[in-house]
Order: C-alpha cells, then structure tokens, then sequence
C-alpha cells in the first residue's frame, strides 16, 4: 500500500521501522476510533503514518472540538540504555532511536519513505464543554514545499474520523501531592541564563506551567544549591534563592527571592513547596553549598568542607529556621511545605540522621511544616526519625502503611522487572499503570527525582544536550532522568510525560467513582478480570487491559451521573 494511517491510543509507541514488529511484538497494534474523557481532561491518540514517499504532511481537525485539538509529532532519540537487559516486560533492550519528544507540527512533518512515524494528538476538554458524542474529522494532505525542484507525482487526501465521547461529569481535583524534582540549575546551564535575571525568571514560569499541566502541584524549592546527584566533593551550579548576611556573629536573612519563586509558581499553578534538603544526599553528612555575605564578602560557608553537625552549621539552622518558617506562615504555607533532611540515608548514618531530625523537631512541627524524605530502610520510621517516609515502589510492602502520616512512594531507576515506570523500552501500559496502583495503595503523594535532569549521573558533566545523551552520561535507562526536553523558548513534551498525566487522570476518576459507589466495589471492579491481587509487582502488561478497566469505570459512573447525551 502507497500510503497508511492508523489510529492508535496512546499507549502505542511507534517505532521509526518498516515493520510493525518493531512495536515489540509480531502481532500489530489494536485500532481503535472512539475515545472519551470527563470535562476537563485530556485526551490523546496517536495517527501512525507510513508512505512509500517521502511526504510532507498536513493535519488539521474540523468539528465541534477543532479549536481543542493540537497536532505534534513524535521525534525520536538516540538511546544507548533503553531498558533494563534483565527486565522482560519491555519493547527492546537494544539501543537505537525511540519515540518520545512532541514537536508541534509547524507547517508540514515530513516522513522518511517506507517507515512509520507518528502524530501525537491532543485534545483538552474544558470544564463546561456539553456532554456529547462528537465526530473529530482528521484532514491529512500533502504540501509541495517550494523551495524544493522536484514535485511529487502523488498527492495525499485522506480524512480519519475519530469519535470523542465527551463524559456527562468531571474530573474531581487532584488530591495526590505528586511531584518531579525541579532543577533551576540546569535551566541555568542550558539556556546560558544567569540566575534570577528577568530572562531566567521568564523561563522558570514556561517550567512552572508545564508541571502543573501534567499533575504536579508541589515544586521543588533551592533555598540553596540542592545537595542532590553531586559527586562527594564536586558541585552543581551555583542556585541559591537565600540570600544570607553574616555580621558580628549574627545571621540575617533576606527572603525577597524565595517569595518571587513561590508567587511565580502559585501563578502557574503550583500551590504546594518542598525545602531543598537540608544534609548531603545518602546520609546526613554534610552540609550542602551555601553562599554567605560574610563581612561584605561573599563566600561559600557550608559545603563539603563542613560537618553536618558541626557548631557553625547548627549555628546556622539556628537562626534559619524560626524566620523561614515565620516567613512561610506570612506567605499561608502552613501545611503546604515540605522540608527535608537527607535522600536516601543509608543504616551507617543513622546516628547522623538522628542528631539532623531532632535538630529539625525543635523547629518543625510536623503537620505545619511536615518532613519527608525518600529512604528505603523501615529503622528510621520505626525510631520515630521520619514520620512520612516515602519508600521506593519495591520497599513499599516493608512499611506498616496504617501507621504512616502520610501515605508515599517514590520510583526512580528500574528496580525490578515487574514494576513501573517510564523507561523508553518499556511498554507506556507500565507507565499509565501507576494510577491503578497509587490508588489501590491509597497512597497521597508520589515522588520521582528528575523533572528535568540534564547533567550527567552526579553532575560531573552541566553540559549535556539532553537530545542526543538520554540517559545522564549512560547511568539510567532513558526517559529516567528528565520528563521535558529543552526547547527554543520552553519545555518540549515527551510521550512519557503525557502517559504519566493520563496515570494521574485515571487516579482521579476512580476516586470518583469510589465517592459514588465505596471502596470495596471500585477495587473489585478493577481487580475484575484478573486472576490475582494486583500489586506493585503483578498486573496485566497488555495494551488493552488498561483501557478496558477505564470503560467499566465510565460505565458505572454512567449510571451515576447519566449518559453522555440523550
């Protein structure tokens, strides 16, 4: 066939090959052309294209939804690392390009002859839109570009009629504290910006927004240099919204920076704050990096050269914390911020990580000011150290869940073959299936370290070009370290970005649906079909069980709510 299309969800991923057995499987993917979603969600399918030309491509929607619709291509990346070797569950373990940045499509996308490629199609359903079936009409056309001497033969004229289904009810807001560790330093070194210019604040909020778009509604804060993903001794970027004095042995503290940050998020959507750790990553150490104008001077205070429990950095916190806390109460944050004290401590610095939390304790009570920290060894919540403990996905059955504050989990690398995540390689089924899973663990916040991680693995290398190194210097599978690419003038899209938003929507459809109809007969009608307990580590991996799972949700929120039309 001269030319193809096909519509696909978007739990497909189109791989750049003449075969669909590059889809990880020989059997092709499953079509489909009705879709639907509650008032005020997202919805996205996937037109796969493949053509024995090279065309270049037009796409435009007519129909009631047109000015709610948006065309990107899928780009493709290099990828060394795409997935575990010992996982199973995956498309591929062999490096190659992979699918994932979304390029607005700016005219025309042209495809490479006899390969597939894909457009990611987007469409937001606003909160008052009528219920209804709608027919979304898909125009493809070809475009002669006219720089080019040679025409083509063959003209392309193709409608594709998709059918959005639009829900008589809408999405609940989110209640889960979901959050993708933001780094402002590697804003800072990519773009070539100096920290809190006007050129770095503008961006900052391009960052902002797309966070909050996709379900992150708590952002990570550099009070100072973040002491996360540095190597022992070495450094990040100086990024730090402190600005701090020290005079005759007293500190005082200038908070202006911190409340443009915290203005600038609640602008865009943010409305929840996580501190920067206070200690060095894997153990409360040491001091991570801060600048004090000392006498007039300014000078790099704290860093690896001091104890974390040395006099002058407790000294410090000393006199830090009553007035970042004054501060933060003035700015209505009592209950919306989050400290911590170190990531991932390990059980050989216990006693560190002791002294560290009762120095915090003095000052933070924990349901004004909670804290939380990523730890994966049960002893420290047993001793009482971390009242909300957010455990790795695998350690997640290791903690009296009854017991916790606060309900947490966090993924970062891929730790086991069965859990999810957002790997390259892997299915997006293992991606999307984090909603399920958060919600079957009642879980209230989820937490996964890299927003946008541009460095390599400790930061040894600010200059990477996250387009063609994936995967932070060959340490992690890619799609691991950063959600967004770095585009012109703002944040590029990834396919696993998207999946991961549409995990967070389905959390918050069968909540609602739990408000209508208990707890016990949500679960039952999610575990339906399924031979055993869904966990963190046993669920069906088929593209199609997901989907089906969402149409029993939206049928007995159907019988709730009513029909989508008459």
């Amino acid at each position: 066939m001269f030319f193809e299309c096909k519509v696909l969800s978007s739990l497909e991923k189109v791989f750049c090959r003449p075969e669909w057995k590059a889809f990880g499987t020989e059997c092709p993917p499953v079509e489909r052309n009705h879709f639907s979603g509650a008032k005020g969600e997202v919805v996205s399918f996937q037109l796969a294209v493949k053509a024995e030309e090279n065309f270049h491509l037009t796409f435009r929607a007519e129909g009631a939804l047109t000015d709610m619709v948006e065309f990107r291509e899928v780009g493709l990346v290099p990828c060394e690392k795409p997935a575990d070797p010992a996982d199973p569950f995956v498309l591929t373990h062999e490096p190659g390009i992979f699918p994932d940045p979304l390029l607005p499509v700016k005219g025309s996308m042209r495809l490479s002859v006899g390969n597939w490629h894909s457009v990611w199609v987007t469409v937001r359903i606003p909160q008052d839109f009528a219920p209804g079936v709608y027919p979304v009409k898909i125009l493809i056309g070809t475009v002669e570009i006219p720089e080019c001497p040679w025409k083509s033969a063959v003209e392309i004229h193709l409608s594709q009629t998709v059918f959005l289904e639009v829900l008589s009810f809408a999405l609940p807001p989110q209640k889960l504290i979901a959050v993708n560790w933001f780094y402002a330093d590697c804003i800072a070194e990519y773009y070539r910006l100096t920290p809190w210019s006007e050129e770095f604040w503008r961006m900052l909020g391009k960052y902002f927004r797309n966070m909050a778009d996709h379900g992150n509604n708590i952002l990570y804060t550099p009070l100072w240099t973040v002491p996360l993903d540095t190597a022992i001794g070495g450094e990040r970027p100086t990024v730090q919204l402190l600005k701090i004095s020290l005079s005759g042995g007293k500190y005082t503290f200038d908070f202006s920076l911190l409340e443009r940050w915290i203005e600038l998020a609640r602008e865009n959507g943010i409305e929840l704050f996580e501190m920067a750790h206070a200690f060095t990553q894997w153990g409360a150490k040491h001091a991570p990096k801060i600048f004090v104008n000392e006498n007039g001077k300014e000078i790099k205070k704290f860093g690896w050269h001091t104890d974390a429990m040395s006099p002058e950095y407790t000294d410090f916190l000393n006199a830090l914390l009553p007035e970042l806390t004054a501060f933060l109460r003035k700015m209505k944050l009592s209950g919306k911020c989050y400290f911590h004290i170190s990531d991932e401590p390990t059980l050989e610095v216990l006693e560190d990580y002791r002294k560290a939390s009762a120095l915090f304790r003095k000052y933070l009570d924990d349901e004004e000011f909670p804290v939380i920290d990523a730890l994966s060894n049960v002893e420290f919540f047993r001793e009482g150290l971390v009242r909300r403990p957010v455990p790795c996905t695998h350690h997640v059955d290791h903690f009296p869940l009854e017991e916790v504050r606060q309900r947490w989990c966090y993924y970062c690398g891929n730790w086991s073959p069965d859990l999810p995540n957002r790997s390259y390689g892997m299915p997006s089924v293992r991606n999307r299936v984090l909603g399920l899973l958060l919600y079957l663990y009642r879980m209230d916040g989820f937490l996964h370290w890299g927003y946008n991680f541009w460095f390599s693995q400790y930061s040894v290398n600010w200059h990477l070009d996250p387009w063609k190194d994936t995967t932070a210097g060959r340490a992690f599978c890619g799609g691991n370290s950063f959600n967004v690419y770095p585009g012109e003038d703002g944040p590029v899209d990834s396919i696993h970005f998207e999946v991961y938003r549409e995990a967070l929507q389905d959390l918050r459809l069968f909540q609602l649906l739990e408000d209508k109809i208990g707890r016990e007969k949500c679960v039952a009608l999610l575990q339906q079909g399924v031979p055993y307990p869904i966990d963190m580590s046993h669920y069906p991996h088929s593209n199609e069980w997901l989907p089906e799972v969402r149409d029993r949700v939206i049928a007995e929120l159907k019988k709730e709510f009513g029909p989508a039309s008459a």
